[in-house]
């Protein structure tokens, strides 16, 4: 992370990485630890220093409330994931009525709106109190909410509603329709938090989940002073997170600076003097090939790469040679950071 642009202050932001891979940790059906960086969701923000980023305990949704009459905060939250629109209804495409007696058609409007309050009074009478859907809420939906005192949020992405879902461990409707025929909403479909509410962040307003049922799911939000601050820092904390992933996965750790490749070249040279046919040049030119790894790397750096990679090697060839890692430590005094 030192050197990209979070160098200012590196242990605050590795800290964080390693929180966030943590708090995502799951356990497979082979008992193998797993840590999805999918669960973690990095939201950016302009405004204030790169210092005020933090992690959130949570969910973090970049979406704000359909209505400004909603309340902001809502404690002990049931939440239900809808994936159809909350308009007032209307027939299907292809449909056609016709009407004969004109004093009927009020009759066919204010069916129309009941059929709506009738579903979002279904959702209420659950314990609905955060409604979230992947399309619109109307103005009608939303005056029903708004006097349920719910927060309503409208056209949330589905990737972000799947993950809610396992976060909060409610399950998304499709459809009120039953088995019977007719429709009914069932409490075991609303997810659970202990509290949802709007935060203004920036330019924009997140709607943030705190104390999910399940937390296996983080999020990060990012401050920077600009697009191209942002975007470079959420790159860097990505290929952080990534590192920490693949080390607690597989408990192993491998050094880089092209330390891996000089050990590699100096393994081969050495049995390439084995070999007593043509196979010997061969081995040794590849051996000297993956040299250029770490002279790129010196290069980059602005280092002399011929007499760092000398080092390199002269440090490789006797800790190849030396049985105790002890005396080659002692030994050693070159003090390069291979890591």
């Amino acid at each position: 992370m030192s050197s990209k642009i979070l160098n200012l202050d590196p242990d605050f932001f590795a800290s964080m990485a390693v929180d966030s891979v943590l708090a995502v940790k799951s356990v497979n059906s082979l008992g193998q630890a797993k840590y999805p960086l999918k669960a973690i969701n990095i939201l950016k923000a302009h405004g204030k220093s790169s210092g005020e980023s933090r992690r959130i305990n949570g969910y973090a949704l970049n979406n704000q409330r359909a209505s400004q009459a909603m309340p902001t905060t809502v404690n002990k939250a049931k939440i239900a994931l809808l994936d159809y629109d909350l308009r007032k209804f209307k027939m299907s495409l292809g449909v056609q009525v016709i009407v004969t007696d004109p004093t009927k058609l009020q009759a066919i409007r204010d069916r129309e709106e009941d059929i709506m309050k009738e579903r979002i009074d279904m959702m209420i009478k659950a314990g609905a109190n955060v409604v979230l859907t992947t399309k619109g809420i109307d103005d009608m939906c939303m005056k029903y909410l708004v006097e349920a005192g719910c927060i309503g949020c409208r056209r949330v992405k589905k990737d972000d509603m799947k993950r809610i879902a396992k976060v909060t461990g409610g399950q998304i409707v499709v459809s009120l329709a039953n088995m019977d025929g007719d429709e009914s909403f069932e409490a075991a479909y609303l997810g659970a938090a202990e509290s949802v509410y709007e935060e203004r962040c920036g330019d924009n307003e997140l709607l943030i989940f705190e104390g999910c049922a399940s937390q296996r799911a983080g999020s990060i939000l990012l401050r920077g002073a600009n697009e191209y601050t942002l975007d470079e820092m959420e790159r860097a904390l990505h290929d952080s997170m990534s590192c920490v992933k693949r080390v607690l996965e597989s408990n192993d750790v491998v050094p880089g600076g092209g330390a891996v490749e000089a050990s590699l070249s100096i393994y081969l040279e050495n049995f390439a003097h084995t070999l007593g046919s043509r196979e010997q040049m061969a081995i040794a030119e590849f051996a000297q090939a993956l040299l250029v790894i770490p002279k790129t790397l010196a290069i980059n750096a602005a280092c002399d790469a011929t007499e760092l990679v000398a080092k390199l090697r002269a440090d490789h060839h006797h800790a190849q040679q030396e049985k105790d890692p002890a005396k080659f430590k002692e030994r050693s005094s070159s003090g390069l950071n291979l890591t």
